[in-house]
């Protein structure tokens, strides 16, 4: 009974500490329990209640604590800087719930709700007519011999407002949502990445969406509807030769002048890598404005401006294409030397001036998440789709290549990165299309999407092998090899995205105090840092015991809201986040202005953070589809815990490295990696998995909806229907062989003799001899003619 008052007064204490109850609440559990276990002596009392008191009484801190600190960090220039568009690009779009991931407490109950978006009959409808029909009309092959898309596909384009799909209908458009808009492109570049492209921008960053969003009424009516129906084929100019996609290095330069009493501006860029550019009828330009006389009232240097340019008019220069990798997409240099365009072109007019990067920062977010994703799943599902069947139809040592253990591993990662992405994708879109712009989330997609569809595509041609490497009709995914690196340079290299941007810009925006205490420390008021510093504390010493009571527990001390196999992985998550969440913290504090300059360190978190956004978008399909695919979110779970346990061991082990810290911190280290959130590759699991995408049925279809079928997909996949049909038959000759009633040679020759012995049927013999046919022109690559292969231009 001695024990049973200070024990209910601890556990009382771990829990108000554990859900982060306020700071005076657990001062007096923690003065209770004192008095309940201990008998302190006056001096402890002396200490503890003044102490006590400082920090409870916000007047007493502010002079005693908070002020001096404010003071010092002036002092030692410790405040990190961030500049103006630093912090604009921080406003940029909305926290989702990449903000639960930094809290360390995710709402999975709100989490596992979010938007889970579908089709409307008219968005389906149109996918699954004008779009196929236009993939239909497109030889991807002979897009790349003749280095264009045909005419009339151009037409077609133009007359069924592919053009204008994020266009609302009241200016001529379709009005589509974004889960639409990406599954238009996702289908599109499964069969041509040529075509995707040059769909995909004008519903991308450009012209129609920043005049959607910060154009004047006068300029929607008069260029919408333009733009809807291919009148004006838009590009838009941001990258330079020494800029990058780097705004604020940008050198274009406008200069406001006035002539007749009229207000102009004279432009002269110089711009690289433009998609449409050298077709483009309507430019829409970023560049640097600058107004020498003051003739708008607001200064001489105005900043990034963005403005559209009649391409038509004297100066601009488009009579160049570059040549990317040779995938031959509209890409471009365009230049202009003295281009004098209206004010009234300025988009947003008077309004717009000096807006250039808050306008590109929110656009070029939305665009991370549609555009690239898109692209990039339609990718990874065609690689799965082909890889899987073609690996079935194809044999070796009479056996189908699928079968052996190295090609189902990599299957498995194709099936399970199929799943993962498109789940992530959806979820996404799911945010956006609800009104919301989650910047940070967007980064995380683009860069995830095009890494995993280069890995997809490299696994998918290490499995087809020669079928890959030789172009021609035949060829499903030689084109799309060849465009993979193309979309990591989109938008900013994959480099600077993971280790800059992902967690660079997530732990400003998304952490519940940092950013309120630099805007603090910057305008001196010591009432607000005072605030947000001692909340902070509180909050990192919350997540402190909950990652030390959820690494104790593993986990099960949370109490999930997912079911199934999905209850385990919302389990694991939660530790991670409140881990991550306090060790943002402890790195916040030790690096202080300098964590961005630990790129190798914030690109580990950013990797945490991915990981624990896909692996919530799994969960969040898994509960859509009703808690089916129990062995697709273990491999991805699974997969992805190893990669977060991964980046924590590794941020662990560059922590201080030399020094007595150095000791003192290496039980931290040695506990993380004994106590581990992975589990072990199981490959019975992979083995399942490999067989989704390598074996006709449903789950196939899931895995793969949404891609084009063309003909030479038909094919193969006719080929692997064959061979499935006649397994029955291969065996009854397989058992033949091994009793010596046949001899051992390959199947296809020993169709006569079986039948002669009544192996197989009449009926079997044909199926088989059919399904060879079939195997054999799957197999079976393009040749051409001496003459026609010099004559070629790719």
């Amino acid at each position: 009974m001695d024990f049973l008052i200070p024990t209910l007064v601890g556990f009382t204490l771990l829990v108000s500490w554990y859900r982060g109850m306020a700071f005076w609440i657990n001062s007096l559990l923690l003065f209770v329990l004192i008095l309940v276990t201990f008998t302190p002596n006056s001096l402890f009392w002396i200490v503890y209640i003044p102490l006590n008191l400082i920090l409870l009484l916000p007047t007493l801190r502010l002079v005693l604590i908070s002020g001096p600190i404010v003071s010092l960090i002036k002092k030692l220039h410790l405040m990190p800087s961030i500049s103006e568009t630093e912090k604009i690009a921080l406003r940029a779009g909305d926290i989702w719930i990449d903000g639960d991931f930094f809290s360390g407490t995710p709402d999975f109950k709100k989490i596992l709700n979010e938007p889970y978006p579908s089709l409307t009959n008219e968005e389906n409808q149109f996918l699954n007519t004008k779009v196929d029909e236009v993939c239909a009309m497109t030889n991807d092959f002979e897009v790349f011999s003749k280095r264009d898309l045909s005419p009339e596909v151009w037409q077609y384009l133009k007359e069924n407002i592919f053009l204008g799909m994020i266009i609302p209908k009241e200016y001529g458009g379709l009005g589509f949502s974004a889960l639409a808009h990406s599954c238009v492109v996702q289908k599109l570049a499964s069969h041509s990445q040529v075509l995707a492209i040059t769909t995909m921008v004008p519903n991308s960053l450009g012209p129609a969406e920043l005049i959607l969003q910060y154009g004047t009424q006068e300029q929607k009516e008069h260029y919408l509807p333009r733009l809807a129906d291919g009148r004006e084929i838009p590009c838009f100019a941001l990258t330079e030769p020494l800029a990058g996609s780097d705004a604020t290095s940008i050198s274009s330069r406008g200069e406001v002048f006035e002539k007749n009493g009229e207000i102009f501006i004279r432009l002269n860029f110089n711009k690289r890598y433009i998609t449409l550019g050298s077709i483009a009828t309507l430019i829409g330009l970023a560049f640097v404005l600058f107004d020498p006389d003051e003739l708008l009232g607001k200064g001489k240097d105005l900043g990034i401006t963005c403005a559209l340019v009649d391409a038509s008019l004297e100066g601009v220069l488009q009579g160049q294409r570059h040549d990317p990798l040779g995938v031959p997409f509209i890409n471009s240099p365009i230049s202009g030397k003295n281009v004098v365009i209206k004010l009234s072109n300025v988009i947003g007019t008077k309004e717009g001036i000096s807006q250039g990067w808050l306008m590109l920062m929110e656009s070029l977010s939305v665009g991370r998440g549609i555009s690239l994703p898109s692209t990039s799943t339609g990718g990874v599902k065609l690689s799965a789709a082909v890889a899987g069947s073609y690996s079935s139809v194809r044999e070796q040592f009479g056996l189908s290549i699928s079968k052996f253990e190295g090609v189902e591993e990599v299957l498995a990662r194709l099936a399970g990165n199929a799943y993962m992405l498109d789940a992530a994708r959806i979820f996404t879109l799911g945010a956006i299309d609800s009104g919301k712009k989650p910047a940070v989330i967007n980064a995380v997609m683009k860069y995830h999407s095009t890494e995993i569809f280069r890995r997809c595509i490299n696994d998918a041609m290490d499995i087809v092998g020669g079928a890959g490497i030789s172009l021609g009709d035949k060829n499903l995914l030689g084109h799309a090899y060849m465009g993979a690196p193309i979309a990591i340079t989109v938008e900013g290299a994959n480099i600077m995205t993971r280790t800059l941007i992902q967690f660079g810009q997530g732990v400003i925006r998304c952490h519940p105090y940092a950013y309120t205490e630099i805007q603090a420390l910057e305008s001196g008021d010591v009432e607000n840092f005072d605030k947000a510093f001692f909340s902070h504390i509180g909050f990192a010493l919350k997540n402190m015991l909950r990652m030390i009571l959820l690494s104790l527990t593993r986990g099960y001390l949370h109490s999930p809201v997912s079911e199934g196999v999905g209850a385990y992985y919302e389990r694991k998550l939660v530790w991670s986040s409140a881990t991550f969440a306090f060790l943002t913290d402890f790195v916040m504090a030790h690096y202080g202005g300098g964590l961005k300059q630990q790129e190798k360190i914030t690109a580990r978190f950013g990797d945490i953070l991915s990981s624990m956004y896909l692996l919530s978008a799994t969960l969040r399909r898994y509960k859509h589809e009703n808690n089916e695919d129990d062995d697709f979110v273990r491999y991805i779970g699974d997969a992805q815990l190893r990669i977060i346990d991964n980046a924590f061991n590794e941020i662990l082990a560059n922590l201080f490295k030399s020094g007595v810290m150095k000791y003192l911190f290496a039980p931290v280290r040695f506990y993380m990696r004994l106590n581990t959130m992975r589990r072990e590759v199981d490959d019975d699991l992979s083995k399942i998995i490999s067989n989704s995408i390598s074996v006709n049925g449903e789950m196939r279809d899931k895995l793969v909806d949404g891609i084009y079928h063309s003909q030479t997909y038909v094919n193969i996949q006719d080929a692997l229907k064959a061979h499935e049909n006649v397994l029955p038959s291969m065996k009854k000759i397989k058992t033949a062989i091994r009793k010596k009633q046949l001899p051992k040679q390959k199947i296809y020759t020993l169709l006569e003799e079986a039948l002669d012995l009544n192996i197989i049927t009449l009926e079997e013999k044909e199926a088989l001899a059919e399904a060879k046919t079939l195997k054999e022109s799957v197999v079976q690559v393009d040749g051409f003619d001496v003459e026609v292969y010099l004559s070629r231009k790719a």
